[in-house]
């Protein structure tokens, strides 16, 4: 069983090479102009949201409406540090993602500690509020640049770099939910009052779960930044946190791949209905009212996809197959 897993693990691995060298490769052929390479980097950056937003809501349960706050905390902090740093764009870069990460996991505390008190709608009010406090008060300081935004980001990210980040941010939330740790989060969500009766300490697992979840939002932030070129306050409203958490309930509240599937078809959906300008979000929205009417779980529910299980699937079939094919071809020849 531990070979197999190891087997398919290797086997994930390389398909993930294979694909970031197939659109490596046509993007530096041109084949993919930078409108489409745009967006494909809107796509992976999506996913660390999308995926990051999971591991609160989907698999802790907690309805956190402030995720665009912490994006723009990592995507300011980063984008300040790389202007003022004056160090080579290859080590300003990745210390700007670290930075950007650990900045909005420290907002991340700062919230948590008082909002994880709370549950359901007032935990998602309040976080809410914060995420609104800190647009305003983005908006409203002068080394951000105001309202009028921040400007002079040198634009830094490329597929390469979005690319790994959301393969390791994957990886990492993954990790981290089938740890001890992870099925200690997922039991909070199960039953609180349960997992604290068996000895869980609710509350650490909360604020870890909250922080980490910050984190990656931060990292994502950073690799906006240096994607747009300029930030303005107005983006990281209330509706990009709401759009953020659309992708998660769409995808599945507690399925990594369901988060990755939803970013995806939810970042693309949009481009491709643009010659529909006129009806372009009303399509989008009978789209998604559409899949919330008849798969309310979203598209994966809580389940997986699964290289493994799709092969035990596959083989199962297959066994089924072979066991009846000799009954029904006797049946015939009788």
């Amino acid at each position: 069983m531990k070979k197999k897993r190891t087997v398919f693990y290797l086997l994930i691995l390389a398909l993930v090479l294979l694909l970031y060298l197939v659109f490596a490769r046509l993007i530096d052929a041109k084949v993919i102009n930078r409108y489409y390479s745009g967006i494909i980097t809107m796509v992976c950056i999506n996913i660390i949201l999308a995926v990051s937003l999971n591991l609160a809501t989907g698999f802790l349960g907690q309805l956190v409406l402030g995720h665009a706050g912490f994006m723009s905390v990592g995507a300011y902090a980063a984008a300040l540090f790389t202007i003022h740093s004056g160090l080579p764009k290859m080590v300003s870069f990745p210390l700007a993602l670290v930075l950007g990460g650990l900045v909005a996991a420290v907002f991340g505390v700062l919230i948590g500690v008082p909002a994880l008190r709370l549950k359901g709608d007032y935990l998602a009010i309040i976080t809410l509020g914060f995420g609104e406090i800190i647009r305003v008060v983005i908006t409203n300081m002068d080394f951000t640049g105001g309202a009028r935004g921040l400007r002079g980001i040198k634009h830094l990210t490329d597929f390469t770099w979005v690319y790994f980040v959301a393969v390791l941010t994957v990886a990492a939330v993954f990790a981290f939910i089938r740890s001890r740790h992870g099925r200690a989060v997922i039991s909070i969500r199960e039953d609180e009052i349960a997992a604290e009766a068996s000895g869980i300490n609710t509350t650490y697992y909360k604020l870890l779960a909250f922080i980490i979840s910050a984190f990656f939002a931060g990292v994502a932030g950073a690799l906006y930044a240096h994607h747009i070129g300029v930030l303005i306050p107005n983006k990281f409203d209330f509706n990009y946190s709401t759009e953020i958490l659309v992708m998660v309930v769409l995808g599945g509240m507690g399925s990594v791949t369901g988060s990755i599937i939803a970013a995806v078809v939810l970042t693309i959906l949009p481009e491709f209905l643009r010659n529909f300008s006129d009806y372009r979000m009303v399509v989008y929205s009978v789209i998604l009212i559409c899949v919330m009417l008849f798969k309310p779980s979203g598209l994966l529910g809580q389940h997986e996809f699964s290289l493994a299980g799709l092969w035990d699937a596959v083989r199962g079939k297959g066994k089924r197959n072979r066991a009846d094919g000799p009954a029904v071809g006797g049946q015939k020849g009788a």
